[in-house]
């Protein structure tokens, strides 16, 4: 039947026990990254709900306390050419199109996710060239940061 086993039911157990504590870590990574990437250079624009200039920020305070989520978006200067160059050279952040592992995830929607949609199909999408989607996981930030400076740098 649809019973689960009992090494199952003791891993799920194991990850809703921890689950409050992991999503703290991924809001707090994930705000400090967003706040690094808003200050960058190469970097064009910058989503993520708690930052001030988000349309999203009011609805964020009141809905989740100013937790937005592990997830953020943001654009590169330069392109499609600059994303590739900038997932290609990340080197702790893992190029998957995977979201809310514990670990940060990274993906180029325009040429992975989305890749079969014409112009007119991503732009409804929301879709941009230039759009650089990270889930960010629980590592160190300063980690986190390094990665994506280091990366940033040579896009």
């Amino acid at each position: 039947g649809a019973a689960l086993s009992p090494m199952n039911a003791f891993q799920l157990l194991q990850g809703l026990e921890t689950l409050g504590l992991r999503m703290e870590r991924h809001c707090e990574n994930a705000e400090k990254l967003a706040e690094f990437l808003q200050q960058h250079e190469k970097v064009e624009w910058v989503n993520y709900a708690t930052l001030a200039n988000s349309p999203y920020r009011a609805s964020c305070q009141k809905i989740t306390n100013g937790k937005a989520s592990g997830i953020l978006s943001f654009g590169i200067s330069g392109g499609i050419d600059a994303c590739a160059r900038f997932i290609d050279s990340l080197q702790m952040i893992l190029r998957l199109v995977n979201i809310g592992d514990a670990k940060s995830l990274a993906c180029h929607p325009a040429s992975t996710t989305h890749r079969q949609l014409n112009e007119k199909e991503l732009a409804s999408a929301g879709v941009s060239a230039d759009l650089i989607r990270i889930s960010v996981g629980i590592e160190h930030i300063d980690d986190i940061i390094a990665d994506v400076s280091q990366a940033l740098d040579k896009a």
